[in-house]
């Protein structure tokens, strides 16, 4: 079966998109949508703009989606998934890309969770660690011993995990998790503590904008960031969208998931190549390509 992921902030780059704006009219025509519904030309900042302009979360999360959904909608009669996952921001994505979202819808929605984003980061200072080589049950119960909030936030291969949280808690479980034998434990140059309680405002504002929004029957299932399993049905699909925000993004049991229902290979769009190289680290076997 084949299965499409789409990635997260993170895998942007200057320079994404512009080859399909200059080879594609519909890539043009959908881009340009996207610079009138957005209010701004995004397609600059993505196009020509520094690394500075492009990490800004409002710009990010909304360029992320759509190079990949774009990049999806280029791809044509070619474009057949049998299932779909994205890791965390690229769930929008795939919920456009297997029928769920329309292409405007996902991206007001993206937009507006960047912006609720934002504005929940400048509450408490709060931020997000790398943790290498550590069984999961360690980070978490590492992170329930810290003073403060600190979290598991994305479960992204074995012994790859994000924490997230406050940061001086997140900087404490750092210290901890080193202690107990991690490789690794590195604050990451992020804006704030995403998948976290700290998350809270944002999913509360971003909950309203989703419940206003229509959500079709896919043309198949997506596996949620919050339950790892296949799902197809719109009202379900919505409520864990909510929830998604404040709770941590199970990639690794998302892919192991998609295997296990039969996923043969898993073809990455959008920018990066970085959730292919994920997959490969979940399961040595699977195979995985670039749209």
């Amino acid at each position: 079966m084949k299965a499409y992921v789409f990635p997260g902030q993170g895998a942007q780059f200057t320079g994404m998109g512009k080859d399909l704006y200059e080879t594609s009219p519909l890539a043009k025509e959908l881009f340009e949508k996207a610079n009138e519904i957005l209010g701004f030309r995004i397609t600059d900042i993505m196009f020509e703009g520094t690394a500075e302009e492009l990490k800004e979360t409002k710009v990010t999360q909304p360029a992320v989606f759509l190079h990949s959904v774009i990049l999806a909608k280029t791809l044509g009669d070619d474009f057949k998934p049998e299932m779909v996952a994205g890791h965390s921001l690229g769930e929008f994505s795939a919920l456009v890309a297997n029928g769920t979202l329309s292409f405007e819808d996902g991206l007001k929605l993206v937009s507006q969770r960047a912006l609720a984003m934002q504005k929940a980061c400048e509450i408490t200072p709060s931020t997000m660690a790398a943790v290498l080589g550590l069984a999961d049950n360690i980070v978490e119960e590492v992170c329930a011993s810290i003073d403060g909030v600190v979290v598991a936030a994305n479960y992204n291969c074995p012994g790859q995990l994000v924490i997230s949280g406050e940061t001086s808690a997140v900087e404490k479980a750092c210290e901890a998790m080193k202690a107990a034998g991690a490789k690794r434990a590195l604050i990451l140059p992020v804006g704030g503590a995403f998948h976290s309680p700290m998350m809270e405002p944002a999913r509360e504002e971003l909950a309203a904008a989703i419940e206003a929004t229509t959500f079709s029957t896919p043309i198949c299932p997506v596996y949620q960031n919050v339950t790892a399993n296949a799902v197809s049905d719109a009202s379900e699909i919505k409520k864990n969208l909510i929830i998604q925000l404040t709770a941590p993004v199970k990639w690794t049991q998302s892919v192991q998931q998609m295997i296990a229902d039969g996923a043969t290979l898993f073809t990455e769009v959008g920018p990066g190549k970085v959730l292919a190289g994920l997959i490969n680290k979940i399961d040595k076997e699977a195979a995985t390509a670039n749209a």
